[in-house]
């Protein structure tokens, strides 16, 4: 083969484009945060309304602490010191052992940590586009030409054998930036990905803990209806045992019956209420729905709640969302993918070379005069495409003003959230506060109707009316303090992971 020769000009040049490509800009927009206006503090004042009615809990926020400047930190900057593993605050060995089962045997976070994966590898082959293309190739062949082809030889003459070896390198010169800026749009959808998988953790954490304490709730509503179905058992019993000793009457025997077979007709409800929660917190964990009814069973009491609830400010809540970071990840992917389709217009530099060795004797193959190499640049640029690529490039540009849409009502959906959560979770409070109170005095009132009736001082209705009232009210109170524990919980994933610690706290923090 004949040795190829290049001249000097055509290796400066191709060493000049080698350095262009390396210092070139990308085309496309370079990617900047939006700039959205965050107010300092929350709209909901929770602690006001729970010091207007009288409620013991207090919630606080801190307006002194990072992000009050109204601006939106970057999801890259360290996040605020947060309570992440807040149902620890409950004190359940049980919950504990619930939540951490659910971490890591859920379905649902499995799928998200598959496809948080997916993007990794994805993001992986992107940056191998950077890196030349490197093949192997070898070749042995035997052919036979026929007598037309090689009239006059013989059948031996005409047979060829022939052998190559050969290494190929191919590399895009990226001197517009395409492959760069697909690298940086396949880096940020990894990193949506990443909070994606963050965004299913606090999900799947809040609806463990919440069926949870619901299921705390219900046993505990099951228990007040069987205690109060045997305080009118036993009220029914006297009534019965007056109307058999010729001192009471039908009417009252009926009546008090009435009142237990309407109190026992709700003990079947909450008992499979309950039996449908254990079901659901066993395929939370990823388990056969009856794995729990043994461990579950076990009535315990609800779980006491923080009396203080340090919501921090807007913008450090902006910072910890993943629902919000992964938005303006996709918003980034979604600039640097007009990029992409923005290098198309511009021609496209391949930088090729090949070393091999080509003989017609295999024992020939590697020695000196059998080398062959070659170095080639080579230019593709489409001149009749363009139509097509500024098809792209509209289309890319009205995809990145969707994401830029779908990132702004992400910040006003977490504001709403959180807003949201926080008014009803001081209101909750507030009315657990009178609920209790309503359960202390109706109680007392209904042991005081069970001794008057005893002593003649009141007839059969009071009684009854007040062991009503009785039920009413702590059926009422333990429904209130399900709806204020959920309330928490709802708080909690509106914050994504915890609330703040409290100013002493996070200046020990700081101080580190």
């Amino acid at each position: 083969m004949r040795d190829l020769r290049y001249s000097k000009p055509l290796r400066s040049s191709l060493l000049a484009l080698v350095v262009a490509t390396l210092t070139a800009c990308a085309v496309g927009p370079n990617y900047t945060r939006p700039d959205l206006p965050v107010p300092e503090r929350y709209v909901s004042d929770a602690a006001r309304i729970a010091a207007t009615n009288g409620n013991a809990a207090r919630i606080t926020r801190s307006a002194t602490a990072a992000g009050t400047d109204g601006t939106i930190a970057s999801p890259t900057d360290p996040l605020p010191e947060a309570d992440a593993e807040f149902w620890t605050r409950f004190d359940d060995p049980v919950l504990d052992e619930l939540v951490d089962a659910a971490l890591v045997e859920n379905h649902d976070l499995r799928i998200a940590l598959s496809r948080f994966d997916q993007a990794n590898s994805l993001l992986r082959e992107a940056k191998f586009d950077r890196l030349p293309t490197i093949t192997a190739h070898a070749t042995a062949g035997d052919s036979r030409s026929s007598t037309d082809q090689l009239p006059g030889l013989a059948r031996e003459d005409r047979d060829t054998h022939f052998y190559d070896a050969s290494i190929v390198a191919s590399w895009e010169l990226d001197v517009f930036g395409r492959v760069r800026r697909n690298v940086e749009s396949q880096r940020a959808d990894a990193a949506a990905s990443a909070a994606d998988l963050a965004a299913a953790q606090v999900a799947i954490v809040g609806e463990v803990v919440r069926s949870y304490v619901e299921l705390r709730g219900l046993q505990e509503r099951l228990r007040v209806a069987r205690s109060n179905a045997d305080n009118q058992r036993e009220t029914l019993r006297i009534v019965q045992a007056r109307l058999d000793a010729g001192r009471g009457t039908e009417f009252d025997t009926s009546r008090a019956r009435a009142q237990l077979e309407t109190t026992l007709s709700r003990i079947p409800a909450f008992a499979a209420a309950v039996d449908v929660t254990m079901h659901r917190l066993a395929v939370l964990t990823a388990q056969v729905p009856g794995a729990l009814l043994a461990k579950l069973d076990r009535v315990t009491p609800l779980p006491a709640l923080p009396e203080a609830v340090d919501a921090g400010t807007p913008g450090e809540l902006l910072r910890r969302r993943p629902d919000v970071a992964a938005a303006e990840h996709r918003l980034h992917s979604a600039t640097a993918r007009i990029g992409v389709a923005t290098a198309d217009l511009f021609p496209r530099f391949t930088l090729g070379g090949l070393i091999g060795t080509q003989s017609f004797d295999s024992g020939e193959l590697f020695e000196r005069d059998s080398e062959t190499r070659l170095i080639a640049l080579g230019v593709d640029w489409s001149f009749l495409d363009v139509g097509r690529v500024r098809a792209r490039i509209a289309a890319t540009d009205a995809a990145a003003s969707g994401a830029l849409t779908q990132y702004e009502r992400t910040v006003l959906s977490a504001l709403e959230e959180t807003e949201n959560a926080l008014t009803r979770f001081g209101h909750a409070r507030v009315e657990d506060a009178h609920l209790e109170q309503a359960a202390l005095d109706s109680e007392h009132a209904a042991e005081l109707a069970r001794v008057r009736f005893d002593a003649g001082a009141v007839d059969l209705l009071d009684v009854l009316d007040s062991e009503r009232t009785q039920l009413q009210a702590q059926d009422a109170f333990a429904d209130a303090r399900v709806r204020s524990a959920t309330a928490l919980v709802d708080l909690y994933k509106s914050l994504a992971g915890g609330w703040p610690t409290r100013e002493a706290e996070r200046e020990r923090v700081s101080r580190r």
